[in-house]
């Protein structure tokens, strides 16, 4: 992805101004933390399915296509297994812990995304776009926070972009892009199909771009612009064959046949099964939420300096003139296309009113075109306050210099939770706790399970006993996270010990003492119990208003 950001100059020394040096260093930064900080987040309620189908895609592979239990494992068949896959194969070459791995590259691979989003706002606006719409995406939560296990979504999203980027250059070249660029577009593409199917929107991008591109050709009649269309499509052609061989080769279901992939789609698009969801105090099944439901979560859960930022790219697409001209004039084509990623799934799934749950995490892939948009816009805003005189482009960088560093500073108070940010438009994690999607992937394990052995030891325990722990979550964090002391059960009742999120409220099923909470920004966002000697009925256990106490695996 860097190698794609310095792209169009000479050499990467000479490209470098004054932005790029940041932007390099920001992506430097964050390859630091990225490596500090990965052993922090908890094995998510994905992982271990997703590990498993990644194995079994490899023995299929292995077997001679004998072994074809990936074909209907669960439903994640439905899906390329590429990330797993990769993890799978790498775990067999670099001994170390499998799901810390998986983390590893999960945060390197967020971290592309955001190489990729700042290439591309620097290819639209200069490179002070570039590296405004880098920190964007690098402060947005549920990105910063998600590329750590969120393990089919953020390298999805990432391919996602990285394919984008190569599509502007693409179209800035037809009707005879350059090799290279189609070859970049067809594999990062293929990363996508080899992910989850919606890559097969980076087709209907393609094919925009190239109408968007012919419209615009001015003197030219209509038959020869059908013919720039015609001969720009055959030149992508090689794109799609690229894309395809990566596609079959992370998911061998998609090579049964043609239209499996397209089947998926149509699946996703009717899926449901016993997940509820929170919206603004509401619980709803997930076949049954809103329409307004993915756009809500976008709005709370992006800070809002990225929000504004965005607005200001969409409103000088509009009203180019009022921008000032410029940039604006001239990329309103590359504006326009990065607004449709950003904005067809968003609409698609109001319109024809798709499940969906757990917050906005299906719908990560829009984020980084989102974070073009804040990148683009902003640079704008500046541009024009620059020639409005020195003290107003003073103030407005002043202005955003501090609304980025207030949001990376609500990051770091939040470690390792990033992912539970909210913005002021709900009163951020206060006003959206019990009201909204929080710690779904129950991330507060590892912190529960090391507190847990400090209260036991804390309370004068006989230090040889064991303890039963029953979790609101998965049982394999648990087990990776507490010593040998602790045992998992599924008997809630007649556990020692309980462990829940705050999350759909189901630190409130059992009413034991309360050992101790975890919190962060003054909010309760994880609780532990302490029901010994309590009986079975004394617990108060209660009917969960809300889902059963765990994620039955991943969904679309």
């Amino acid at each position: 992805m860097i190698t794609a950001y310095l792209d169009d100059r000479r050499s990467a020394l000479a490209a470098l101004d004054r932005f790029d040096a940041l932007t390099v260093a920001l992506l430097g930064a964050l390859t630091f933390v990225a490596l500090a900080t990965y052993g922090d987040f908890a094995i998510s309620n994905d992982e271990e399915v997703q590990q498993r189908y990644g194995e079994l895609i490899v023995a299929y592979y292995a077997s001679g296509f004998a072994d074809q239990a990936a074909l209907g494992f669960r439903n994640l068949y439905l899906y390329g297994g590429l990330f797993d896959v990769v993890a799978t194969l790498l775990g067999r070459a670099v001994p170390s812990d499998p799901w810390q791995l998986r983390h590893l590259l999960c945060a390197l691979s967020g971290i592309g995304g955001i190489a990729a989003t700042a290439a591309s706002a620097r290819l639209i606006a200069g490179p002070r776009a570039g590296f405004l719409a880098a920190v964007a995406l690098a402060v947005c939560g549920v990105w910063f926070g998600g590329m750590f296990n969120h393990t089919k979504d953020v390298p999805f999203a990432a391919a996602m972009i990285g394919a984008t980027y190569f599509l502007l250059r693409i179209a800035r070249e037809l009707p005879r892009p350059r090799m290279r660029h189609v070859a970049g577009f067809g594999i990062l593409a293929g990363a996508a199909l080899g992910l989850r199917a919606y890559g097969l929107l980076l087709l209907a991008y393609a094919g925009l771009a190239i109408l968007m591109r012919a419209a615009s050709m001015d003197g030219r009649e209509w038959p020869q612009r059908i013919r720039f269309a015609a001969l720009g499509t055959v030149r992508l052609l090689p794109a799609a064959a690229i894309a395809y061989v990566i596609m079959v080769a992370a998911w061998p279901w998609a090579a049964l046949e043609l239209s499996n992939p397209v089947k998926a789609i149509w699946v996703f698009a009717h899926f449901n099964y016993q997940i509820r969801t929170l919206l603004a105090g509401e619980v709803y099944l997930m076949d049954a939420v809103p329409r307004w439901y993915v756009p809500t979560y976008i709005l709370i859960k992006l800070p809002l300096i990225v929000l504004a930022g965005a607005l200001a790219a969409m409103w000088a697409l509009a009203r180019p003139k009022l921008a000032g001209g410029g940039v604006f004039v001239e990329k309103r084509r590359e504006i326009a296309l990065l607004a449709a990623t950003a904005s067809f799934p968003v609409l698609c799934t109001v319109i024809l009113h798709g499940p969906a749950f757990t917050g906005m995490r299906h719908f990560l892939y829009v984020v980084p075109p989102i974070a073009v948009l804040a990148g683009v816009g902003l640079d704008g805003v500046l541009a024009a306050l620059e020639r409005a005189g020195g003290a107003a482009a003073t103030a407005a960088m002043t202005a955003v210099t501090v609304g980025f560093s207030w949001n990376a500073i609500e990051l770091a108070r939040l470690h390792p939770h990033q992912y539970l940010f909210f913005n002021a438009l709900v009163g951020g994690l206060e006003g959206a706790s019990r009201r909204y999607d929080t710690d779904y992937w129950v991330n507060i394990m590892p912190e529960a399970a090391k507190g847990l052995d400090a209260y036991v030891r804390s309370t004068g325990g006989d230090p040889a006993r064991r303890h039963t722990v029953a979790v609101c979550g998965e049982r394999l964090a648990f087990e990776r996270t507490a010593g040998p002391r602790f045992v998992w059960t599924g008997d809630w009742l007649g556990a020692d010990f309980f462990i829940a999120p705050t999350h759909m409220d189901c630190d409130r099923v059992l009413k034991g003492k309360v050992a101790f909470t975890i919190e962060r920004l003054g909010v309760v966002i994880g609780v532990v119990q302490d029901l010994r000697g309590l009986g079975r009925y004394e617990r108060d256990f209660i009917e969960f208003r809300d889902r059963p106490p765990a994620h039955a695996g991943p969904a679309p």
